[in-house]
C-alpha cells in the first residue's frame, strides 16, 4: 500500500468557480513507499507548516498567534533615547553615562592608589548618582538598560551596599554598627 494522493483537479467546495488551489496551501505529497500515520495524532512536520504560515501572511489571511522564529528587533528601554540631541556630537548625547563612568574610574584609581574608603565611596556615590540621573531625566541614553524602576532600584541598591561598605571599613570606620561586629566574628570564628 502506498500513501499518496493524487492532485486533485476539482475546484473547492464553497469557491463557485473552477478556481485551482494556490499552490503554497497544498500539503506536500510524499513519494516515499514508507507509509506514515494519518489522522488527528499524526504530528504535523515543522518545514510546510512553517511555508503554510509564511503563505497565510502574505495572502492576507489571518495573522497567526505564535511567537516569529526570528526576531527582527529589540524594544527599546523605556527613557533610552538620546540625551542630547541628535545632531550634538556622541560623547554629548551620551553625558549621564559618561559621567557615572567617569566618576567610578575616579573611585578605582583611587583604590588602586591606596585609598580605599575614598575609592568606593566615590563608586557608591557614582551608582546612587545613577539612579537619580534615571529618575529625574527623561532620557538618559545608554544609562537606561532596563525598565525606569528596575534600573533606580539596582543602581540604588548597589550604590548604598558599596557606600555603607566604604563607611564600616577598617581600620577606624566612620559609621559604627553594634550588630556588625558580633555577626562578623559569629561567622569568621
Amino acid at each position: 500500500m502506498r500513501a499518496e494522493r493524487a492532485a486533485d483537479p476539482a475546484p473547492e467546495r464553497g469557491t463557485g468557480g473552477g478556481a485551482p488551489k494556490p499552490a503554497a496551501s497544498k500539503p506536500p505529497v510524499s513519494k516515499s513507499p514508507v507509509s506514515k500515520p494519518v489522522g488527528p495524532a499524526a504530528p504535523a512536520p515543522a518545514a510546510p507548516a512553517a511555508a503554510a504560515g509564511r503563505a497565510a501572511a502574505e495572502s492576507g489571511a489571518a495573522k497567526s498567534r505564535r511567537f516569529p522564529s526570528i526576531t527582527r528587533d529589540t524594544a527599546r528601554p523605556e527613557g533610552g533615547g538620546r540625551a542630547a540631541p541628535g545632531d550634538a556630537p556622541a560623547p554629548a548625547r551620551q553625558w549621564p553615562m559618561l559621567a557615572v563612568l567617569t566618576a567610578t574610574a575616579a573611585g578605582l584609581l583611587s583604590t588602586a592608589m591606596g585609598h580605599p574608603r575614598v575609592g568606593c565611596l566615590l563608586i557608591g556615590i557614582a551608582l546612587i548618582a545613577a539612579a537619580v540621573l534615571r529618575r529625574i531625566l527623561p532620557s538618559v541614553g545608554m544609562l537606561a538598560v532596563r525598565s525606569r524602576f528596575t534600573d533606580m532600584v539596582t543602581y540604588g541598591l548597589l550604590g548604598v551596599a558599596i557606600t555603607l561598605l566604604a563607611l564600616v571599613m577598617e581600620p577606624k570606620p566612620l559609621l559604627n554598627i553594634p550588630f556588625l561586629e558580633s555577626a562578623v566574628r559569629f561567622t569568621v570564628r
